[in-house]
């Protein structure tokens, strides 16, 4: 993909990533809007929440499959034009949703195949925005901007569903995706006004170089190459896999012990978004702490210690809501830090790769976790936590015998496991000293070189590392 001929006129710098953050802030929010209104569509048609289920997979698992590839491709193109090219595509199946909408021929398989078309674009996008930070601002920033974001996707998660809510009464579902339509405008009218850097070439680079399968498998090479990195992604494996359990019982856990009181569930949501965007606002100020290994470890202590532990042990929606606010308070911080690490020691020209293979063994965990889960509360916990059931005389002080105890239980077993694999990560040195054993990139090949013999050399056969 060529590169788009760039002046110096253009703003870059904090100043040119705060007007992209604002572009794709409006594009998240009107995202989240058409989300909304097709989840009511969905649900008014079906009834059923497999289908909703089926929307939500054909909407994820594409980015997954499809990670790698895009990776390698987004190293090798111009990754303005890449997130260009991610909006207009999620826009296009926004304007197919509409039209077929507005002509009285929308179907919800239709939900399916235009999910998919804009998940695979959606798996060029993270890794081109993540890598932009890297080439737009200096290392000290990293966590800064990355707070942003998590403020931005936090925001439009408090605004969006109560806005199209209001929207629907108005304007219906036909009204709600124009609107979305409009915001992919901004988005990239907003990366047309700025200029992104593309990444000079390192050391590691060209290493990578070669056929496109070659270079799709280069992320996982060069993460099994760092016991460091390799630690770190190895973490948040567990980390999603735990958390998955917490954050899909949650719903059915608080509507089973509430007599499926949606007020409560509604509080409890918006004790989440409110938690995230003061927590992404606090990153975003702060910079996080300055060894950015323990914003990810003690995150992921408090993140599972609230969002599993204290969620499981409460009995009302403002304990609940307290929890939620605590968890989302600190999951910017932990990921923000966490990023921030990645974002200084991978050399950017390979962050797409790199990136991409990271979201691939980070969010596989998720699916594996939620086909589970289910039947692990439905067949097990919930029948064993009834008054009399085996787990219940030993459990039942702890997290009650009524419906949802069982799901509670897990909930406060999972977060157990949460903070012990949090732990771990200060038990291993290569992972509690990540950040001085791995050195930060750097911006020249000539200076790439020279660490490179310091770290040793960097072949696909080499040690397994992170």
């Amino acid at each position: 993909m060529d590169q788009v001929p760039q002046t110096t006129k253009q703003p870059s710098g904090m100043f040119g990533f705060s007007i992209v953050w604002f572009g794709q802030l409006v594009s998240m929010l009107g995202s989240s809007m058409t989300g909304f209104a097709l989840t009511f569509w969905a649900w008014q048609i079906t009834g059923q929440a497999t289908a909703l289920a089926l929307v939500g997979f054909f909407s994820f698992a594409p980015a997954i499959i499809v990670s790698p590839l895009a990776g390698a491709l987004v190293d090798r193109w111009n990754r303005k034009l890449v997130m260009m090219l991610s909006d207009l595509a999620a826009g296009l199946s926004t304007i197919v949703i509409l039209i077929l909408y507005y002509t009285g021929n929308l179907q919800i398989w239709h939900l399916y195949l235009t999910g998919a078309f804009s998940s695979v674009f959606q798996a060029f996008q993270w890794p081109a925005y993540s890598a932009a930070i890297s080439t737009m601002l200096p290392k000290k920033h990293y966590a800064r901007a990355n707070g942003m974001i998590t403020m931005a996707e936090s925001a439009s998660g408090i605004v969006a569903p109560a806005l199209a809510g209001f929207l629907l009464l108005i304007i219906g579902i036909s009204g709600v995706l124009l609107i979305d339509v409009v915001t992919f405008v901004v988005a990239v009218g907003s990366l047309l006004f700025v200029h992104i850097p593309q990444p000079k070439a390192s050391a590691a680079g060209a290493e990578g170089k070669g056929s496109l399968w070659k270079e799709s498998g280069y992320g996982f090479r060069y993460i099994l190459a760092r016991p460091s990195l390799l630690g770190l992604q190895l973490t948040f494996f567990v980390i999603n896999f735990v958390g998955s359990f917490q954050f899909t019982l949650l719903a059915p856990m608080i509507l089973a012990r509430t007599n499926s009181n949606a007020a409560a569930m509604g509080t409890v949501q918006s004790a989440f978004g409110i938690g995230g965007l003061l927590g992404g606002l606090l990153l975003s100020v702060w910079g996080g702490p300055k060894r950015k290994v323990h914003g990810v470890l003690i995150g992921m202590m408090l993140t599972s210690l609230s969002g599993g532990v204290l969620m499981g042990l409460g009995n009302s929606t403002l304990l609940w809501a307290g929890a939620a606010f605590l968890t989302m308070l600190a999951m910017p911080i932990l990921n923000g830090s966490n990023q921030a690490i990645w974002q200084s020691k991978v050399p950017p020209d390979i962050q797409g790769r790199v990136f991409s293979v990271r979201r691939l063994i980070a969010q596989i965990s998720g699916p594996v976790a939620i086909l589970i889960v289910g039947p692990l509360a439905d067949k097990v916990f919930e029948p064993q936590m009834q008054a009399g059931g085996s787990l219940a005389s030993m459990f039942g002080p702890l997290v009650g015998t009524q419906a949802g105890s069982g799901m509670a239980l897990i909930m406060v077993l999972s977060g157990v496991l949460g903070v012990i694999a949090a732990l771990c990560g200060y038990l291993f040195p290569a992972v509690r000293n990540a950040e001085t054993l791995i050195p930060d990139h750097t911006d020249s090949p000539e200076e790439a070189s020279a660490t490179l013999g310091i770290v040793g050399e960097l072949q696909p056969d080499s040690s397994p590392q992170s």
